[in-house]
C-alpha cells in the first residue's frame, strides 16, 4: 500500500548532521510516510549513517548516485516517491515532531495544493526566528494565494512545505541544476497553485552549521555562489514576467532588500579583482529592478543600492556600518520645505555635493511611524505603573518630548497622565484611579515630539496584561490588545462576597 507522504532527503558529506535529521523524520507524529534518502556522491561517513537507518526502519530507502548537486538528487527522489503528498528535507536540518501532521492535516481539510509553515534557525546559541520567514507566518491563512498575499514572494524555500503530488505532476515541476535550485521551484509552485495554506506553526529548523563544511547559504559571499544566486533570481523574474507580472515589483523589492544586501556585504569583503567582477555581475541586475519596487524601499536601503550601482564601495561600507552598528536614532533629522514639509535622515554623505548623491534617497517622510507600547505593568499602592517605549521610527532615540493622556471610551473625556523617562525612548506612566472620570475603559495615548518640531501622536499598544487576581475592588487592570490599537485600561469588577 502506498504511503501517505514521501519525504525526499538528498545528502552529500554531512555525517555530522545527518543522523539528527533522520531521527527527526523517524519521530514524526504522522507515521504513514516514506523517507527516500539520496546519497549524492558522499565521500565521508554519511552513507553508512543512512544505511543504518534503512536497516532499522523499513520506511527509509537509500539510493546512491554520482555527485550532481541537490537539484538532480531531489528529482531522482521524486521519481521514486509513491506518496499522495510530497515533501523535502535538507540533510543538515531538523523537523519538529508534529511538522508533517500539521501540514498534511491542513491540506486534507482545505483541499489546497500546498501548505507551508514557519521556520526557525538553529544557531549555536539556540533556535531563533528565520529572518527570511518570520514575518510571513504570523497567522493562519487557508486557501490563499500568492496574488492575494504577495508577501509569499519571500517564501522561497521548498523544505517548509508539503505539496500535493497530483499538483506537482500536473505542472511538471522540476529542480534545475546548480545552487539556489529551490527558489525557482518554490516561486513556480506558489504561482501555479490554485490555493495555498499558510500555517503559523514552526514546521522546520534550518541549521546554521557550527562545524565542518559550511552550507550553501553560509558560503553566500563567494563569487561563484553569488553568480548562481543572481542567475536564479533572474530566472524567477523571467517566470513572473510571463506568468504573474503583477508580482514582479514585490519580488524585486525583496531581492533588492535581501539579496542585494548579501551582495553588498560580499563587495566589502572581496579582494579588488573579485570585487570588480562582482560589481560587473550585480550592475545589470540592479539596473533592471522594477523602479516602483526600489522607490518603496527604506531610505537607507535605497542609498545602499545607489552606492552599489555607482561602485562607490568605501561609501557603501560606511553606510552599511551605520545601519548595522549604529542607532538609527542618532541620524540627524533634517526638515525641508515650507508649504509641503519633507523629512530627511542625515545618513552619511547627506548634502555632500562632491559625490552627487540625490537628496531624495535620504527622504524618510513616508517611513515616519510612531512606535509606542507597554511591556511592563506594576503597582505602587493603588496606582498603576505602565512601563514601555515610545519613539518615532526611523529616528529612535532622537526625540525631545513625551506627553501622555487617557481617553475614556464612552465620553471621550481626556485625563492627563504623568510620566517619567528611564532612557532615550523608555518611559514609566503613573495612573491614579482617583483622577479618572467615567466608567471606562480608558485608552492610553502619547505624543512624541522629536527634533525640529517633528511630532506624532497615537495609541499605545499593550504587549501583555498583568491584572492580579487578588486585586481589591476598583483597582485598575491592563487589558491585552491586538497588534495595533491603544492600551485599554479597565476597572476590575467587584467580586461577590468582597
Amino acid at each position: 500500500m502506498d504511503p501517505l507522504l514521501s519525504v525526499v532527503v538528498p545528502f552529500h558529506d554531512v555525517e555530522g548532521y545527518l543522523d539528527e535529521c533522520l531521527r527527526s523524520l523517524s519521530a514524526q507524529r504522522l507515521t504513514d510516510l516514506e523517507i527516500i534518502m539520496i546519497d549524492d556522491g558522499s565521500l565521508d561517513g554519511s552513507r553508512l549513517i543512512a544505511k543504518e537507518h534503512a536497516a532499522r526502519d523499513p520506511r527509509f530507502t537509500l539510493v546512491g548516485c554520482e555527485n550532481q548537486g541537490p537539484g538532480p538528487a531531489r528529482n531522482l527522489g521524486i521519481r521514486l516517491a509513491a506518496g499522495r503528498y510530497l515533501a523535502f528535507a535538507d540533510a543538515d536540518d531538523v523537523l519538529p515532531p508534529d511538522a508533517y501532521a500539521r501540514l498534511v492535516g491542513s491540506l486534507a481539510r482545505s483541499g489546497s495544493d500546498l501548505a507551508c509553515g514557519a521556520v526557525e534557525r538553529l544557531s549555536p546559541e539556540g533556535p531563533m526566528p528565520s529572518p527570511l520567514h518570520h514575518k510571513l507566518f504570523r497567522r493562519r491563512r487557508e486557501g490563499t494565494h500568492i496574488t492575494k498575499y504577495p508577501d509569499l514572494v519571500k517564501d522561497r524555500t521548498v523544505w517548509n512545505k508539503v505539496y500535493r503530488r497530483s499538483f506537482w505532476d500536473a505542472h511538471h515541476l522540476e529542480f534545475p541544476s546548480g545552487l539556489y535550485e529551490d527558489v525557482p521551484v518554490a516561486m513556480a509552485a506558489h504561482v501555479c497553485a490554485t490555493a495555498v495554506d499558510v500555517l503559523p506553526d514552526v514546521v522546520y529548523h534550518w541549521r546554521l552549521r557550527e562545524s565542518g563544511e559550511t552550507s550553501i547559504t553560509q558560503r553566500r559571499t563567494d563569487l561563484d555562489n553569488l553568480r548562481e544566486r543572481l542567475a536564479s533570481l533572474r530566472g524567477v523574474q523571467a517566470f513572473l514576467a510571463d506568468r504573474a507580472p503583477e508580482l514582479r515589483p514585490a519580488f524585486d523589492q525583496m531581492a533588492a532588500s535581501w539579496d542585494l544586501g548579501i551582495v553588498a556585504a560580499a563587495v566589502e569583503q572581496a579582494e579588488p579583482g573579485d570585487r570588480e567582477r562582482l560589481l560587473d555581475l550585480v550592475g545589470p541586475f540592479a539596473d533592471d529592478l522594477d523602479e516602483t519596487a526600489v522607490a518603496a524601499l527604506p531610505a537607507i536601503r535605497r542609498l545602499e543600492l545607489h552606492l552599489l550601482r555607482h561602485r562607490l564601495v568605501p561609501e557603501l561600507a560606511q553606510v552599511r556600518r551605520v545601519r548595522q552598528e549604529g542607532d538609527p536614532g542618532e541620524a540627524k533629522v533634517v526638515r525641508r520645505g515650507m508649504r509641503t514639509v519633507r523629512w530627511y535622515a542625515g545618513y552619511p554623505f547627506f548634502g555632500d555635493r562632491s559625490r552627487k548623491i540625490p537628496a531624495e534617497l535620504y527622504d524618510v517622510t513616508g517611513e515616519l511611524e510612531l512606535r509606542a507600547r507597554v511591556d511592563e505593568v506594576s503597582r505602587a499602592g493603588e496606582r498603576l505603573l505602565l512601563a514601555g517605549d515610545a519613539f518615532i521610527k526611523p529616528f529612535g532615540a532622537a526625540r525631545t518630548g513625551l506627553r501622555f493622556w487617557l481617553v475614556e471610551a464612552r465620553t471621550k473625556t481626556v485625563t492627563p497622565v504623568e510620566a517619567t523617562r528611564e532612557g532615550p525612548a523608555r518611559f514609566v506612566a503613573e495612573i491614579d484611579p482617583a483622577t479618572l472620570a467615567g466608567a471606562g475603559p480608558w485608552a492610553l495615548h502619547v505624543e512624541v515630539t522629536g527634533p525640529r518640531g517633528l511630532t506624532m501622536e497615537g495609541g499605545v499598544r499593550a504587549s501583555r496584561a498583568a491584572a492580579r487576581e487578588d486585586s481589591k475592588d476598583g483597582v485598575l487592570q491592563v487589558k491585552s490588545m491586538k497588534s495595533t490599537g491603544a492600551c485599554r485600561i479597565a476597572r476590575r469588577k467587584p467580586r461577590s462576597g468582597s
